[in-house]
């Protein structure tokens, strides 16, 4: 029992000098006397437009229960008290559903009377009871007539030729598409949150998996984003895009030549040290990580057109894979507008990207300062002195 109390006694120490040093570290990035008015400003901005954007959602999300449930109710009248419809707006009702139930809906023909559909064409032979089933299950479909032409294979069939056949079995469930609507996404984050609080409240492994699933969900819901680009799983650099125009009063020459030299990176960026031209169409990037460690990438061309644009992405194994592109195009007061767009898959997906946004270390927020920094380099000629390389 002394054992077990002394243990106890350790970690909650351990938890209170961890706690200490968080709030002391958070408190020295606020109130930093060089740069901490400007980051609690930036917090403070980013605060207020995350509770604008609060307010549209709740009124977007309104609006949807609202129609949905007048769907409901219209859906259930129609189904306790069917009304006639007519052979035309019957036959259409069956076309709409066709894409979802065979891989070549443009071979099929519809008609219609008094409630008996008549389908006729060619279809592959193992499609034939899917169609079936689905448009005996459209509502006003009183019975089907099949008069298909089944086929085996596609081979030699012209009906069957031109569209490339994709995987079909009715409509995908709403949870497993890629976006969520706001109906679905109150829904599935009020009952994530309830089974958060749920399993916060228990002990053991039901409680801790409650917690973790009803968490996982609930960002699921808040962000609408697949929980692979939330977590940062798998290999793709499309994890979070950023999208930024700025306009430099300079000839587009001149900024796509400041561009297109690699030594002028670390005078206007605050992260990256140094860039380095390795030849075919590749560079390498040492920038400053968290806490100021080292970060190292090898980046390569995969656009270029002088004046134009100028495009690239990381090599496979890159820490932060990532890539993009950035546009160049003339104003008519010769000024030069730039547009960037940049795609990166952040550690810890979407949830790191949300934690290091909100005290402005992540891409985005660095971007707008990076290329302030830029125009002003370029329209005055003076280096910035809080760049990376300052000079």
């Amino acid at each position: 029992m002394k054992a077990t109390n002394r243990n106890s006694g350790s970690m909650d120490g351990n938890l209170r000098l961890l706690g200490g040093l968080g709030l002391g570290a958070s408190l020295m990035y606020l109130f930093d006397p060089m740069v901490g008015r400007r980051r609690r400003a930036m917090i403070r901005d980013k605060m207020i437009r995350v509770g604008h954007k609060t307010v549209d959602a709740i009124d977007v999300t309104a609006r949807d229960l609202k129609n949905r449930a007048a769907g409901y109710v219209a859906e259930a009248r129609g189904r306790i008290f069917p009304k006639e419809v007519s052979d035309e707006f019957l036959a259409e009702r069956v076309r709409a559903k066709l894409s979802f139930l065979v891989t070549h809906p443009s071979s099929i023909e519809v008609t219609a009377s008094d409630g008996v559909v008549t389908l006729e064409g060619p279809i592959l032979k193992h499609e034939v009871d899917r169609l079936l089933r689905g448009v005996s299950a459209v509502r006003g479909v009183k019975s089907v007539d099949n008069r298909l032409e089944a086929h085996e294979t596609a081979e030699g069939i012209p009906g069957l030729q031109g569209e490339p056949p994709r995987p079909k079995g009715g409509e995908v469930p709403e949870l497993l598409q890629k976006n969520w609507s706001p109906a679905a996404r109150f829904a599935v984050g009020t009952a994530a949150g309830a089974l958060l609080l749920y399993g916060a409240r228990q002990t053991g492994i039901a409680g801790a998996t409650a917690a973790i699933f009803g968490g996982g969900m609930l960002a699921r819901a808040l962000t609408n984003m697949e929980l692979k680009r939330l977590l940062g799983i798998g290999a793709s650099r499309r994890g979070i895009d950023v999208h930024k125009i700025i306009n430099v009063s300079a000839p587009v020459e001149e900024v796509f030549s400041f561009w297109t030299n690699y030594e002028n990176f670390p005078r206007f960026m605050a992260n990256v040290r140094e860039v380095q031209d390795i030849g075919n169409d590749r560079s390498r990037w040492i920038v400053a990580g968290p806490a100021g460690a080292p970060v190292e990438w090898t980046a390569e061309i995969t656009n270029y057109v002088p004046n134009e644009s100028i495009g690239w992405k990381t090599v496979p194994g890159s820490p932060i894979a990532h890539g993009g592109i950035v546009r160049f195009e003339p104003n008519p007061d010769g000024s030069t507008r730039v547009e960037v767009k940049l795609s990166y898959h952040p550690a810890a997906g979407a949830v790191g990207h949300a934690v290091a946004a909100l005290f402005g270390a992540d891409p985005e927020s660095e971007i707008d300062a990076d290329l302030m920094r830029m125009k002003s380099m370029i329209e005055t000629g003076v280096p910035p002195h809080d760049a990376a390389r300052a000079q």
